[in-house]
């Protein structure tokens, strides 16, 4: 007789939910059909040639070790290069043993859930928020609190009103989950000022931030702000980077900075989840560092991306209807549309998908798929003559539903 193995799942992986944007991805995966709806690099800008040669070597020279099993923590080499980096940032009293190499920072947050959320624990994040973080804080059966944001990021007055709340009541707040770089899906970047604030709340109330960057380094206009683990004095920030953004996403490596006793307990988890990051591309993320490649391919990274984040807002003014909005990012991936509240983005989409054009429905990036009247593009990966074309169609779309 044959398991029926649905029997058989754990609680928690009954609980799981497939990413929205991957089963959107599924959908749009077709030459005809222009696709605003990714979060993916420019694959034109990629330094093939550079990595094809340090490659090369890497295997030459170093092969014993790079096609070899490596520490858990990350080859040193890779994690002294980062260590200098952050100091450079301005994480002072940053040093080897505050850092962990993951792959890629998806795996960040799978860790940080582990070591961290027992079912039932709560978790503030931001409204929207990331849809990888959400989906990783839910496979770890956590309860989430929402706080909104406005054009400075998370409303630090609902937080700390949110906190006194949930306090109150005995509720055992994990921590809190922010992006505050040019945030996934909404683009807007937290504000210095409610940085120092959210440092206060974290210090007052005990709780820990989890700081979730990986735009940080694509910034193409205004200025740049100290990261929150930089500006933190106490140790109540754990940050995640990520090399996906600023390098290639198929090198599949990322890293985690954070107090000693955590990353002693990231360690054990990672030990059981893959051993360790591939040591392979360790070494040419290393390498490519250390020769001096990463200042000339981010700065062709901003001035391409800013490119097409002024022609999709150029387009967006053109062809959206004047009772909808949008945010604009001063660097990353992503462009926050608002529509009516009568109109349903979700049902949106199918229409859309028949006009040859995708985005991502809004719903997807709340914990509970609550909000219904936002619209995700990305400029990144498509072409300029695509932002355009895509823009229109979705404006005529719009138009179509919008009452008189």
């Amino acid at each position: 007789m044959s398991i029926d193995w649905k029997t058989k799942f754990s609680e928690r992986s009954i609980t799981m939910k497939a990413s929205a944007i991957r089963e959107l991805l599924k959908l749009v995966d077709s030459p005809d059909i222009i696709s605003l709806a990714g979060g993916m690099p420019d694959p034109k800008l990629f330094p093939k040639e550079v990595i094809a040669e340090i490659s090369r070597n890497v295997f030459l020279n170093h092969g014993g070790k790079a096609l070899q099993y490596g520490a858990t923590e990350g080859i040193p080499s890779l994690r002294e290069t980062l260590v200098n980096e952050g100091i450079s940032e301005g994480i002072e009293t940053l040093t080897i043993d505050n850092l962990i190499v993951t792959t890629a920072s998806q795996q960040g947050l799978d860790l940080v859930s582990k070591i961290f959320i027992n079912p039932g624990d709560t978790i503030i994040v931001e409204a929207p928020s990331y849809v990888g973080g959400l989906q990783a804080f839910h496979a770890f059966q956590a309860n989430f609190e929402t706080v909104p944001l406005d054009h400075e990021g998370i409303r630090t007055d609902l937080l700390e009103e949110k906190i006194k709340k949930l306090k109150s009541k005995g509720v055992n707040i994990k921590f809190m989950y922010l992006i505050p770089n040019f945030q996934n899906p909404a683009g807007v970047t937290l504000s210095l000022k409610r940085r120092e604030e959210i440092l206060e709340i974290s210090h007052k109330y005990e709780v820990p931030i989890i700081e979730d960057d990986p735009y940080g380094e694509i910034r193409f206009e205004g200025e740049t702000l100290p990261s929150l683990v930089a500006m933190d004095k106490i140790g109540n920030v754990i940050a995640l980077r990520t090399f996906s953004k600023i390098l290639a996403p198929g090198l599949r490596l990322g890293w985690i900075i954070a107090e000693k006793s955590v990353i002693q307990k990231l360690v054990l988890a990672k030990q059981a989840s893959d051993l360790c990051s591939p040591s392979s591309t360790q070494y040419i993320a290393d390498e490519f560092i250390r020769e001096g490649h990463m200042k000339a391919y981010l700065n062709l990274v901003r001035k391409t991306y800013k490119e097409k984040k002024d022609v999709m807002l150029s387009a967006l003014e053109k062809y959206f209807p004047k009772e909808t909005s949008w945010t604009k990012p001063e660097g990353g991936m992503f462009v926050w549309v608002t529509v009516p509240e009568y109109i349903n983005t979700d049902e949106l989409f199918k229409k859309a998908i028949k006009e040859k054009v995708a985005y991502v429905v809004g719903s997807a990036f709340y914990p509970h798929g609550e909000d219904t009247h936002h619209i995700r593009l990305n400029f990144t990966l498509p072409t300029i003559e695509q932002i355009d074309e895509g823009v229109k169609r979705l404006g005529n779309l719009l138009k179509k539903e919008i009452r008189n």
